[in-house]
């Protein structure tokens, strides 16, 4: 495949057009980030490439030297026979046009929190440059706390994640955005080694896939940490801790924003006293819930 690939592929057209029938043929799966192999293989050729997707058209027809030839063949080949996720094989990820350094020892950056944080979660919050301090639990990669400090000015961000390895990740992308002053990472299993300090905003995007459906992921999701998406028996086994812990660490009229999935069903049936507001995202009104500090338990 790989010789026959070689002899007859040119230009990036080509290579794309390649690739995208590879894709097909084997059933990947698409679920970090781009809807189907034609976003994929752009993604992965273009950027591979150190080429901008948004432009794709300026370079389609370029001629491609036999090394590139043979690293993109290599690239597609890891994406198709390993199922490894494109974010994994390209180091990056973007996010709501932030790019973040990912690899194995942090879950792919997605989350539908970071829709709200790009419209500054209005109209729950008025004044971005009111909030002084937020806590984004379960960071991962550190997409979200690096989103908060963008869109919150003034605001000062605790990112914290039980997992060291996640941490190191996170410090990377603190970095690379020159956030270090504001932005502050911190290992904690949830609010357990935080300072004692109460917060204007709470995120989290924690694991929250259930046992049943840990079971049956597709093979790309199992290149990922499984502590970053297992959620217990209902899902909610994380997301109890973290609505149980807030109200101690919100000031008053703060809130929590908490991300579930497809859990609205198992939220409300386990938080059935706290009046949660549910969210309208691009997946819908189910998968993130939000609630004030005077209404948490």
């Amino acid at each position: 495949m790989s010789i026959d690939a070689q002899a007859n592929l040119r230009t990036i057209r080509d290579v794309l057009r390649w690739s995208v029938t590879r894709m097909n043929e084997s059933g990947v799966h698409f679920g970090h980030g781009q809807g189907d192999a034609v976003d994929e293989a752009l993604l992965l050729v273009l950027r591979s490439l150190q080429l901008p997707v948004d432009r794709a058209d300026l370079f389609l027809d370029a001629f491609l030297t036999h090394a590139e030839i043979n690293s993109l063949i290599q690239v597609i080949d890891q994406r198709v026979r390993k199922r490894t996720p494109a974010a994994y094989l390209l180091r990056e990820s973007w996010l709501q046009g932030f790019r973040f350094y990912v690899d194995e020892r942090a879950i792919v950056p997605r989350s539908f929190i970071a829709e709200l944080l790009k419209d500054g979660l209005k109209p729950w919050v008025s004044n971005t440059e009111a909030i002084a301090d937020v806590l984004d639990l379960c960071t991962g990669s550190g997409c979200l706390a690096v989103m908060a400090a963008d869109v919150f000015p003034k605001a000062k961000v605790d990112a914290v994640d039980i997992s060291p390895d996640a941490l190191s990740v996170a410090k990377r992308n603190i970095a690379d955005y020159q956030l270090g002053a504001r932005v502050q990472p911190i290992a904690s299993d949830l609010y357990a080694a935080l300072p004692a300090k109460r917060y204007d905003i709470i995120i989290c995007n924690p694991p929250y896939v259930t046992d049943e459906s840990m079971s049956s992921l597709p093979r790309e999701y199992q290149h990922e940490p499984k502590q970053a998406l297992a959620g217990g028996p209902d899902g909610m086994a994380i997301v109890r801790r973290v609505v149980r812990g807030a109200r101690s660490y919100l000031k008053r009229g703060g809130m929590l924003f908490v991300e579930v999935g497809g859990g609205r069903p198992a939220a409300e049936q386990v938080f059935k006293d706290v009046p949660l507001t549910w969210l309208t995202t691009s997946d819908g009104d189910d998968t993130v819930f939000m609630a004030r500090q005077e209404e948490l338990p």
